[in-house]
């Protein structure tokens, strides 16, 4: 794979915009892309919050997505998916019925009610908002940091030394040239970033035992990977399992019992490559998405 520069490929037809209410610390992220992407995912860790997740399994019918939403607000936020179809459905976009289009959103949420308003959380007029951002914009930097679903993230509440987290965003590009990989990670986790500059280890050391207690359940790290390959839904189920490796590389520990940790891949099927390369790919880029909240 090459080393990214200061201006990273863009992945023709993928637009991303976000809602923050930086004062209550919350907020949600749209990721449309492509029609025609197929994608697939999988949840990890014990307390997961989604939308439309059954859909994405390689035996469901519909194999395409429209968008997916990143949101705070627990399972309230999930709502940010109603006001995304509402707009993509104006736009036209959908799976085609009968009866007119069903824009297909996936919808994934982590819990940040305790660091700010827990009155004020995404739902579809925000998600209306930030979609509207997604299709009127062009990918460019300033896509992550303290804003949209990363807007309340904390990490290290494992250590009782909880401090920010962030939307995390990473870019990487095949040896090949054409493939490229985009991760958008929303990273709310109860353990700490392993930022890769030393030996792994966990830091500060495992102590007896770690109560779980309502304090520390402000947790899940969420995300979506998104790849200009052609690949079938299956693949896209594979590269999801490897995007999880990617966040057991950068968190420590991953997948706890209060974590819902999620990721979405998508395929927009402009190049051709190969599934096992892929795979390695999406678990850099997430790898690098984490680490870059840390910097």
């Amino acid at each position: 794979m090459t080393d990214q520069g200061a201006e990273p490929p863009v992945i023709e037809g993928l637009q991303v915009g976000h809602w923050s209410d930086p004062v209550a610390r919350t907020g949600c992220t749209v990721v449309v892309v492509p029609e025609g992407t197929v994608a697939s995912g999988e949840v990890r860790g014990g307390a997961p919050a989604t939308r439309e997740f059954a859909l994405l399994e390689p035996t469901r019918t519909v194999t395409t997505v429209d968008a997916v939403v990143l949101s705070g607000g627990s399972a309230f936020g999930l709502a940010a998916a109603d006001g995304v179809m509402t707009e993509l459905e104006a736009a036209g976009r959908g799976v085609e019925t009968a009866f007119g289009r069903v824009p297909i959103v996936i919808g994934m949420s982590l819990f940040d009610l305790g660091v700010g308003d827990r009155s004020v959380r995404p739902g579809p007029e925000e998600g209306r908002l930030a979609v509207k951002a997604a299709l009127g914009a062009q990918w460019g930097p300033g896509v992550g940091g303290v804003v949209g679903a990363g807007t309340g993230a904390t990490v290290d509440k494992w250590s009782g030394n909880a401090r920010p987290g962030g939307l995390g965003v990473a870019t990487v590009v095949g040896a090949d040239g054409p493939v490229v990989v985009t991760a958008l990670i929303a990273v709310n986790a109860f353990g700490s970033i392993d930022t890769g500059s030393g030996p792994e280890k966990l830091d500060p050391p495992v102590r007896p035992a770690i109560a779980v207690t309502e304090e520390n359940r402000l947790n899940t790290t969420i995300g979506v990977v998104v790849t200009n390959a052609q690949v079938s839904k299956v693949d896209c189920r594979l590269m999801a399992e490897s995007g999880h490796d990617g966040l057991a590389r950068a968190l420590r520990p991953a997948h706890t019992q209060v974590d819902g940790d999620a990721l979405v891949v998508a395929a927009t099927g402009q190049v051709a490559s190969n599934l096992l390369y892929l795979r390695t790919l999406v678990e850099t880029a997430v790898v690098q998405a984490v680490r870059s909240v840390a910097v």
